[in-house]
This record gives C-alpha cells, sequence and structure tokens, in this order.
C-alpha cells in the first residue's frame, strides 16, 4: 500500500455498520465515525464523502466473514474500492482483553488492516455464491430427515417395536412399519405424523438433489466437478459439494496448504526438545472434511474401475483417469499399510482422507475453469 491509502474497518450488523478510519502512518489516529445503517447504497455514499474530503487517496475497506455474506464487499468493489472479507478466526486478539464493542472492533479491523495483520478469505462470485447455498440446503434438509429418523425411531423403540431387518428406510422397513398397530389411538397418531414429516423430508432433499444436478452443467466449475467424479467414491453430489466450499483449487501453492486448509494435518504442540503431535486440527470447512472421510472408506476396497465409475469418466483426459487410479492403488496399498501396523481404523481413515486431499489438488491442477458463453 502507498502513503495515500485510507484503512476502513466495518463492524456489521443486521441493521448497523460501525466503520472506523485509519490514515496510512502507524503513528497517526484511528478515528471512529459511527454507525451507519445497513443498506444498499450506504457505504458507497460514505465512501464518495470520504473521497470528497481527501482527494488523491484511495480506500480500502475490510470486514470479518458472517452472516451478512459478500454483498457488501461487492457492492464496494464495483464502485472501484478495495474490500477485504476477513477470516475472524485469524484475527490477533489479546487473551486479557474483556471488553468487546462494536467501536472497539471495528477501531480494531482499521488498525490491524492497516498493520497488515488480517488474512482475507476467498470471496466467490455470484453465481459460485448461489449454488453453495444450493448444496448446503440439500445438507440441510439431509440434516432434518436423519432427525426425522431418528425420531420415529426413538418413538417405536419406547413402544417396544424393534425392526428385525438387515437395514432400515427401504422398503421391506416401510412395510414393516406399515404393519405396526398400537393400543392406544393418540400413539397411532403421533407414528403418522412421524411417518409423514420423513417423507416430506425425504422429497424436499429429492428436490435440491435434482436442482443440483440442472444447475451444475452451466456453472462455471462444471469441468472440475465432472473431473474430479473419475475417483472412487466421489459421485455428483459430492463433488459439487467439495467444489462448491473450496473454491478455486488454484489458489493453493502445494497439496499440503489444501490439507491444512482443511484441517487434516496433525496438530502440533512442541517445546525445546520435545515434540507432541496431536490429532488432527479440525480447522477450515467441516463440511468438505466430513466427505473426505466419508470417501476414504471406499479405499478400503481393492482397486477397481466398475461400471458406474467407468461411465463417470467418459469423455476425460487420460492424464485425469490415469490420477484416478493411481489413487486407488496408493490409497488402498496405504490403508492396507497402517492396519496392519494396528493403527485405530479411525486414524487410518483420517490418514487416507488426507492423502485423497493431495489427488484432489492434483486433478484441479489439470482443469480450468469452463469457458464463458458468448453474448
Amino acid at each position: 500500500m502507498d502513503g495515500n491509502t485510507i484503512f476502513v474497518g466495518l463492524d456489521i450488523h443486521k441493521a448497523t455498520i460501525a466503520v472506523a478510519v485509519a490514515p496510512s502512518g502507524r503513528s497517526r489516529e484511528v478515528r471512529f465515525h459511527g454507525s451507519l445503517p445497513h443498506r444498499p447504497g450506504t457505504m458507497t455514499e460514505f465512501a464518495r464523502r470520504l473521497l470528497d474530503k481527501h482527494p488523491g487517496t484511495r480506500l480500502s475497506f475490510c470486514y470479518e466473514a458472517g452472516a451478512c455474506g459478500y454483498g457488501l464487499a461487492r457492492e464496494l468493489t464495483n464502485a472501484g474500492h478495495e474490500c477485504l472479507v476477513i477470516a475472524p478466526s485469524l484475527i490477533p486478539t489479546r487473551p486479557g482483553d474483556h471488553i468487546k464493542t462494536d467501536k472497539r472492533d471495528a477501531t480494531t479491523l482499521a488498525k490491524m488492516h492497516r498493520a497488515g495483520e488480517l488474512i482475507s478469505v476467498w470471496m466467490p462470485d455470484a453465481q459460485h455464491e448461489a449454488v453453495r447455498d444450493l448444496v448446503r440446503a440439500r445438507e440441510t434438509a439431509m440434516y432434518w430427515r436423519n432427525k426425522a429418523r431418528q425420531a420415529l425411531s426413538s418413538f417405536l423403540l419406547r413402544q417396544g417395536f424393534r425392526y428385525g431387518g438387515r437395514s432400515a428406510w427401504t422398503v421391506t422397513y416401510w412395510r414393516w412399519l406399515a404393519s405396526i398397530q398400537l393400543e392406544h389411538p393418540a400413539h397411532q397418531v403421533a407414528m403418522q405424523e412421524y411417518i409423514i414429516a420423513i417423507q416430506e423430508a425425504d422429497a424436499r432433499h429429492d428436490r435440491l438433489v435434482k436442482q443440483i444436478v440442472a444447475v451444475v452443467p452451466g456453472w462455471s466449475l462444471a469441468p472440475l466437478v465432472k473431473a474430479l467424479q473419475a475417483m472412487r467414491g466421489i459421485a455428483l453430489i459430492t463433488a459439487a459439494t467439495i467444489v462448491a466450499e473450496i473454491g478455486d483449487l488454484g489458489r493453493f501453492d502445494t497439496p499440503r496448504r489444501l490439507m491444512a486448509y482443511l484441517g487434516l494435518v496433525p496438530a502440533e504442540h512442541s517445546s525445546g526438545p520435545k515434540i507432541r503431535r496431536r490429532g488432527i486440527t479440525k480447522a477450515g470447512n467441516t463440511r468438505v472434511r466430513r466427505l473426505l472421510v466419508e470417501s476414504a472408506w471406499t479405499y478400503c476396497r481393492s482397486p477397481r474401475v466398475g461400471e458406474e465409475m467407468q461411465r463417470r469418466q467418459e469423455g476425460l483426459d487420460l492424464a485425469i483417469v490415469k490420477i484416478a487410479w493411481k489413487a486407488q492403488l496408493r490409497l488402498h496399498n496405504r490403508y492396507r499399510r497402517l492396519s496392519a501396523s494396528g493403527k485405530p481404523k479411525n486414524v487410518v481413515i483420517t490418514a487416507v482422507a488426507r492423502e485423497l486431499v493431495g489427488f484432489i489438488w492434483a486433478i484441479g491442477q489439470e482443469v480450468g475453469p469452463a469457458p464463458a458463453a458468448a453474448a
């Protein structure tokens, strides 16, 4: 940054935006400008007035990532100003500071932004954010479906009914539910309401899956979604979720950085000659980490390209297919070696998931975004 930059810290809430301004130079005072209403155009007008008072300067805004999203950042960027969305968990804090106000938060952001101590998150474009919201809506629907199923299972257990089949929620299971007759009419009504809730949740989940299938082909990252499906354990929904949550894989220059971003690297607390390594950090995106662990379980089986996987690999570059096959060979051998050494199963699968990230990164280097459609 040059000496003609004014750094603006924003503490954003649903109704208000607290604003603090820090001129260039560490010794210059950081001023709090008060709170502005959180409405479209408010910050653009504030920036115009600030530039009128300080002609020849440039503005650099920042605010914490949160529930208000990226709309304000896009508004300021479209107006020609720099705006960073800051990772809240990476903002330096003082252990003894127990006072939190909007004024303090905005002032701290402006001061740290001027000092270059803030780390920004990757900001998706509007289309990417829309796909990500659709993917997250499916995850939410799946969560509530599982809650509804658990509620019915708990209810039946309290009434003394236990399903003796191999797996629940199959056609046979639904027939078993239909055969249940409870003694009290209120219990029968309660069970039927649980069943209706599950059916509604199933229908909502299926609708969202169909929407994802329809939206992905027109997405700029559709080639990467298709390429990731060449790998075992990664079908369309899993691939779309991984790409929607991580975003541009090209911003990670090494696979280790991507592993660390997803929280799959071991934590460490070493001091002096003592080296203490702990479990994985579990930092970053929880959704992607969970999906990667689920996919890692498929590498317990011997390497094989079945009919479904071969169909997903049709039309892909040979380099991508070779990466997917190499992943099967290496990850299966990794699973066997670690299992034979006596490692706990969850530790083995986590290690496989961590290496799986490396192959996802390698495929990301082979695939670029889809070309923009002609106007």
